[in-house]
């Protein structure tokens, strides 16, 4: 097996000049990083193909993802989304969780880093507002973030309209006859969280509907939490005839908490979700819900990061996709 002083011999080069050139850890001109690579080719050195992209173009042809582990399989559609866009694009994609883990989070930023990735997409909301002095000593990785709210580093953003999606929602239940209406929202220290509740007060307000604070819980996008909150939302009494749940995970637990409590949906209680996850349809009723374009948003985060690897010098930007109304059964139209 060739080794790098036999391809040092072979190119007229040191050692350590084939290190620097293999590892890109010092500017070598192009005249000898081709001689090194062509020395790799004869001698059949690891990867030579890889090895030449890198010589000519200065890149790993990997990127890496970082997301906060979930029950919810909405982060699993979206990965889809990015890993498919990677292999289209002839590139490799190093996935890590963070568990929900501060220490783990940057750890595994600096793990991707050092491996040399051209760039990085970012899914972990618990990052928000955080400053990750780690980019600072490397300025020239691209970044985007998915579904975030402000940053404290540069970077490009990939998110939906969530204000509109709440909105939507909203209007869908109002447009459906519904007066009384309540809210499940998401934690509402994240900006997605946050943006679709703002949706459901809008529409609220525009149709002049009274708000029952007893009928707005705050809650954490999870199965248990939806379950919860729809318990303490039956303890005060009285519920509403529709909630706008803030995702489809809260909406499962929601309808389960329900039937316990015999109550039936949609006769006594309409519910709408958020993000129209793969098994919504599969739900007993079929889960009404707001699309979010979970594939295009990961075939959007690798496009953009793609983009500003080959523009590094071009400005930020912010790319919004617009959530659809998906209508099923759980939602009872009393419209006259």
């Amino acid at each position: 097996m060739a080794t790098m002083k036999d391809i040092a011999k072979l190119a007229g080069v040191s050692t350590s000049t084939v290190s620097h050139v293999i590892n890109n850890t010092r500017f070598v001109s192009d005249e000898i990083s081709a001689r090194v690579n062509n020395a790799a080719k004869e001698l059949h050195y690891s990867g030579p193909s890889v090895l030449a992209r890198s010589f000519k173009v200065n890149r790993t042809k990997t990127l890496g993802m970082l997301v906060t582990t979930s029950t919810n399989p909405f982060f699993g559609e979206v990965v889809k989304g990015v890993e498919r866009s990677c292999y289209q694009q002839g590139y490799s994609l190093i996935l890590c969780n963070t568990e929900g883990d501060h220490q783990r989070m940057h750890e595994s930023i600096n793990t991707l880093l050092q491996k040399r990735v051209d760039g990085l997409i970012l899914m972990c909301s618990s990052l928000e507002g955080e400053q990750i002095d780690v980019f600072e000593h490397y300025p020239d990785i691209p970044v985007v973030v998915m579904d975030w709210g402000s940053m404290l580093f540069t970077s490009d953003k990939i998110q939906d309209n969530s204000l509109r999606g709440g909105y939507m929602a909203t209007q869908y239940l109002i447009a459906a006859g519904h007066t009384d209406i309540g809210c499940i929202t998401g934690p509402l220290i994240r900006y997605q969280a946050q943006m679709r509740y703002e949706g459901y007060k809008r529409a609220m307000n525009e149709a002049k509907l009274s708000f029952n604070l007893s009928w707005i819980v705050e809650s954490d996008f999870e199965c248990e939490g939806g379950y919860t909150a729809f318990m303490e939302m039956y303890q005060h009494g009285r519920l509403p005839s529709a909630i706008f749940v803030a995702n489809d995970m809260m909406a499962m637990g929601v309808i389960n908490a329900a039937n316990e409590c015999g109550i039936n949906i949609p006769n006594d209680l309409s519910v709408i979700g958020y993000d129209d996850i793969h098994i919504a349809k599969f739900m007993s009723p079929a889960l009404t819900t707001i699309h979010q374009p979970k594939y295009r948003l990961g075939q959007a985060a690798v496009e953009t990061l793609l983009k500003r690897l080959d523009n590094p010098a071009s400005d930020t930007q912010t790319i919004q996709l617009e959530p659809t109304l998906v209508t099923r059964n759980s939602v009872k139209i009393i419209a006259n």
